[in-house]
C-alpha cells in the first residue's frame, strides 16, 4: 500500500490491534490439503525403505491418496509477472509511505532524496556513494541532509504556526531540541541556526550538554534553554550563573532537592530564576516505552510534592519564580488519543497552578512525537496515527480549550519532540560483503554409488532424496513433514555413529533443496498454506553487510526498532532474493531480522542476486534520532565516516563536510592501548624473525608496514570495491 507524502487525515481511525493487523489477519486461510490418511495409508507410510523398494513405495503414497479425498490447492497464478520497474519498488518497499516526500526512487532505479520536497529537485543516493568514493572515504557511510534537517524544523513550526492561528490562539510556540538525541556537532550547530530564525530553543540533560549549549548560543542570550536530568550543587551553579549572565534559562526541577539548590545559589547570586517542575502524570504512556510515564516512571514530581515545590517558593516570595510546568508522555508515541490525554492532564495541572499563584508562563508537553517508520500511518508502536499538522493541533486545541474554560491565559506552548526534528536527515550506506543461500546447493540427479564397506544407504538419505525427487502440489504438506522427519532421523543417526559426515552432508543439502523445491511450488498460487508460511523466512539468504549493528543501529539490536531498509539501486530490476540482513561482528545478535511493511513486521527483505563483481549498497533510512550517540565499540569498530550532503536548489548537490571515521589506532586509544608500544613490540618480533632466519629483512620491513598501514586504516573492511557502472 503506497501513501502520499504527508497525508492529510483530518482524524484518522486507530486500530484496535498491537500492530496493523493480528497474527491471524494477515496469515492465509488454513488450507487442508489431504484426507486423513487410512490405515493401509499410515501402514504403508511407515514401511521401512530399502533401495530396492523405495522408488515403488513412493509411487504407493503417491497413488493412495485420490482426487476425490483430497481437496486441491488454490488455483495458480495464469498470468506471467509483467514487466518490473520502478513504481513496483516504491510500492514493495513503502518508499513513499515511510519517506514523507522526502524519498524516492528516479528512473535509474537509484533512490533519491528531496531535500526540500520538491519534484525535480533530488540527491541520487549512488552518486553520493560514488562521490565520496573518489574522494578516498569507502563505506559504510552516514550521510546527513543538511537541507532537509532545515525543511523539517520549519515544517514544524508551520504545523504549529498554523494551529495556533486557525484557534485563534493567543500564547506562543517555542520547539526546544533535545541534544541527547543526536550530540554531534554538526546537527547541533545546524539546528542552532536553522531553528534561530524560528525562535527554537535547545534542551540540555547534564553539565557535559549544558557547557556545550552555553558555548554555542552566547550570541543569542534570548534563546530558551531548558536543564533537564539530574542536579548537583555545580550544575545548578552553571545554571544560576548562565541566567546572571542573561540567558534565558530555566531549570526543570527532578526532586525537592534541586529546589532547595535553586533557591540556595539564586539568594548567593542575588538573581530571580525562571523555575521549572517536571511533573509526573498518572495518564499511562503507550507503545515501546509506555513505562516512561505513569506512576513508576523515572523522572517527575507527584501532584503533592508539584504542591511542595509552590509552598517552598511562596514561603520566599518566589512563587512567581514558578514559569514552566513540564512532563514525559514517552518516546515515539504512536497513538494520537495518548496525546491527547496526556495534554489535558497536564493543561489541568497548569491552570490550578497559576490559580494558586505560579507564575505560570510555560507549558513543555515534552517529547514523544512520533516517526512512522513503517509509512503505514497506524497505532503500531513504530509508526503513528497521527500526521504532524494534527499533532500540533491536538496540543494547541487542547491547551486552549482547558485554559479558556478557567479563565487563564493561553501559554507559550513548548516541545521536546528531537525525534521528530532529526530522525529523517541520516541515511547509513554499507556495502555488501558477501551472500549465503541455503538453497544454494545443486543436487545430483542420482544417489552415489556405495563405497567399499558399506551395506546400504542409510533410510533418511533415501527417504529425503525420494522425497526431493517426486515433489507434487497436491502432497506438498505431506511432503515437507517426511523431509522434516527425515532430517531429524539422520541426525540422531550420526550423533550416535551409525552415519558418516558424508551421508549427513548430502542429508542436509537435499533437505534444503526440497524445502526450495516446496517454497517454490507455494509461490505458484495465491496463498500459501499456513503450516508452509515459515518456508520463506527460513530458506531467506543471509546477506553479508559491511557494518557493526552495535555502532551504528544500535536500537534494533537493544529495543528491536525498525528502520526502513532497501538497497538505494538496481530497483528497476525485480529484487528475487529474500534475506536477513547479518553485520561483520562475531555476536550472532548483529543482524536484522525485522522488517518495515505497510500490514506486518516482514522477517526478511527483498534483495537483488547478489554478484561479487558488482557493488550492492544498502541503506537504512530514517536512522538520525539516537543511533549516531547510543553505539558501542562491539569488536572495536568505531564511528563510520559521516558526509554533510547539501543541495542548492538548482540541481546541484555538494559535500559541504566529511567526517572521517574512527582509526584502528583511535578505536585502540579509547580502551586505553599504547599504538606505539604496540608497534614497538611488532618490531622487535620480526626483527628476532630475521635474526634467526624465518624471515628476511625485506619481509620483516613488509610485515611492519603492512601493521602500520592497518593501525593508521578505517576499522571496517576496506575492500576494492569496483564501480557500480562496472
Amino acid at each position: 500500500m503506497t501513501k502520499q507524502a504527508i497525508p492529510q487525515v483530518p482524524n484518522p481511525v486507530p486500530t484496535t490491534s498491537a500492530h496493523k493487523a493480528t497474527a491471524n489477519a494477515h496469515a492465509a486461510p488454513a488450507v487442508t490439503l489431504f484426507s486423513t490418511p487410512t490405515a493401509t495409508e499410515e501402514t504403508t507410510m511407515s514401511t521401512s525403505m530399502k533401495p530396492s523398494n523405495v522408488t515403488a513405495t513412493a509411487a504407493a503414497i503417491a497413488t493412495a491418496t485420490t482426487p476425490s479425498e483430497t481437496r486441491p490447492l488454490r488455483a495458480p497464478k495464469t498470468s506471467p509477472d509483467p514487466v518490473w520497474t520502478t513504481e513496483d519498488s516504491v510500492d514493495l518497499y513503502n518508499v513513499r509511505g515511510w519517506g514523507k516526500g522526502f524519498f524516492d526512487v528516479n528512473t535509474k532505479g537509484n533512490v533519491v532524496v528531496l531535500p526540500t520536497r520538491t519534484p525535480g529537485a533530488e540527491i541520487d543516493l549512488l552518486s553520493v556513494v560514488e562521490g565520496l568514493r573518489e574522494r578516498g572515504l569507502k563505506t559504510p557511510v552516514l550521510v546527513h541532509f543538511s537541507d532537509l534537517l532545515e525543511k523539517r524544523l520549519n515544517d514544524i513550526h508551520q504545523a504549529f504556526a498554523n494551529a495556533i492561528k486557525e484557534h485563534n490562539y493567543k500564547g506562543e510556540y517555542i520547539g526546544v531540541y533535545p541534544i541527547k538525541v543526536n550530540q554531534q556537532r554538526r546537527v547541533v550547530e545546524e539546528i542552532r541556526q536553522y531553528g534561530m530564525k524560528l525562535g527554537f530553543g535547545l534542551e540540555v540533560g547534564s553539565k557535559p550538554e549544558l557547557l556545550a549549549v552555553l558555548g554555542m548560543t552566547s550570541d543569542t542570550p534570548e534563546r530558551l534553554i531548558v536543564c533537564n536530568g539530574f542536579k548537583e550543587a555545580r550544575y545548578i551553579e552553571f545554571i544560576t550563573l548562565a541566567a546572571k549572565l542573561g540567558r534565558t534559562i530555566i531549570p526543570v526541577i527532578e526532586n525537592l532537592t534541586e529546589l532547595k539548590l535553586i533557591v540556595e545559589y539564586a539568594e548567593r547570586y542575588q538573581i530571580r530564576p525562571r523555575i521549572g517542575v517536571r511533573v509526573n502524570l498518572s495518564t499511562p504512556g503507550a507503545g515501546r516505552w509506555r513505562h516512561s510515564s505513569g506512576a513508576k516512571a523515572k523522572f517527575g514530581l507527584s501532584f503533592s510534592e508539584v504542591l511542595e515545590v509552590l509552598e517552598y517558593l511562596r514561603a520566599r516570595g518566589m512563587e512567581d519564580c514558578f514559569e514552566l510546568l513540564h512532563c514525559h508522555m514517552g518516546s515515539q508515541i504512536h497513538e494520537v488519543r495518548q496525546v491527547n490525554a496526556g495534554v489535558n492532564e497536564l493543561v489541568r495541572t497548569y491552570v490550578q497552578l497559576a490559580k494558586l499563584g505560579a507564575g505560570m508562563k510555560y507549558l513543555d508537553v515534552g517529547g514523544g512525537m512520533g516517526i512512522d517508520y513503517d509509512g503505514s500511518q497506524t497505532s503500531f508502536e513504530f509508526s503513528t496515527n497521527y500526521t504532524l499538522p494534527e499533532y500540533a493541533a491536538t496540543v494547541v486545541y487542547r491547551a486552549m480549550s482547558v485554559c479558556d474554560e478557567e479563565g487563564v491565559p493561553h501559554p507559550t506552548i513548548v516541545t521536546e519532540s528531537g525525534r521528530a526534528m532529526v530522525a529523517q536527515q541520516s541515511v547509513l550506506i554499507f556495502d555488501t560483503i558477501t551472500a549465503d543461500r541455503p538453497d544454494r546447493t545443486r543436487i545430483p540427479n542420482e544417489l552415489p554409488a556405495l563405497k567399499p564397506g558399506e551395506d546400504e544407504m542409510p533410510r533418511p538419505l533415501l527417504e529425503l532424496f525420494d522425497t526431493y525427487k517426486n515433489i507434487t502440489e497436491r502432497r506438498l504438506i505431506e511432503q515437507y513433514h517426511d523431509a522434516c522427519e527425515a532430517r531429524d532421523e539422520s541426525s540422531r543417526l550420526f550423533s550416535l555413529g551409525y552415519m558418516n559426515l558424508e551421508h549427513r552432508a548430502l542429508c542436509d543439502a537435499i533437505y534444503w533443496a526440497t524445502c526450495a523445491k516446496i517454497r517454490d511450488k507455494c509461490r505458484e498460487f495465491h496463498e500459501t498454506p499456513e503450516e508452509l508460511e515459515d518456508l520463506e523466512s527460513l530458506l531467506s539468504d543471509t546477506y553479508f553487510g559491511n557494518l557493526s549493528i552495535f555502532q551504528s543501529l544500535p536500537d534494533i539490536w537493544a529495543i528491536r526498532q525498525l528502520f526502513p531498509i532497501l538497497p538505494i539501486h538496481r530497483l528497476n530490476e525485480k529484487p528475487t532474493r529474500k534475506a536477513t540482513i547479518a553485520d561483520i561482528t562475531c555476536d550472532s545478535d548483529g543482524r536484522v531480522d525485522r522488517f518495515v511493511d505497510s500490514r506486518d513486521v516482514k522477517k526478511f527483505v527483498e534483495l537483488h542476486e547478489f554478484d561479487e563483481n558488482q557493488p550492492y549498497y544498502i541503506g537504512a533510512f530514517l536512522v538520525g534520532a539516537y543511533q549516531e550517540t547510543l553505539g558501542d565499540l562491539h569488536n572495536l569498530f568505531g564511528d563510520t565516516h559521516v558526509a554533510h550532503v547539501k543541495y542548492d536548489g538548482s540541481g546541484n548537490w555538494w559535500i559541504d563536510e566529511i567526517i572521517e571515521g574512527d582509526a584502528v589506532r583511535d578505536v585502540l586509544s579509547y580502551v586505553h592501548y599504547d599504538v606505539n608500544t604496540l608497534l614497538a613490540q611488532v618490531r622487535r618480533e620480526c626483527e628476532k624473525a630475521v635474526r634467526l632466519k624465518q624471515m628476511t629483512a625485506a619481509e620483516s620491513q613488509s610485515l611492519v608496514r603492512i601493521y602500520e598501514s592497518g593501525i593508521n586504516g578505517y576499522t571496517y573492511l576496506e575492500r576494492d570495491i569496483p564501480s557500480s557502472e562496472g
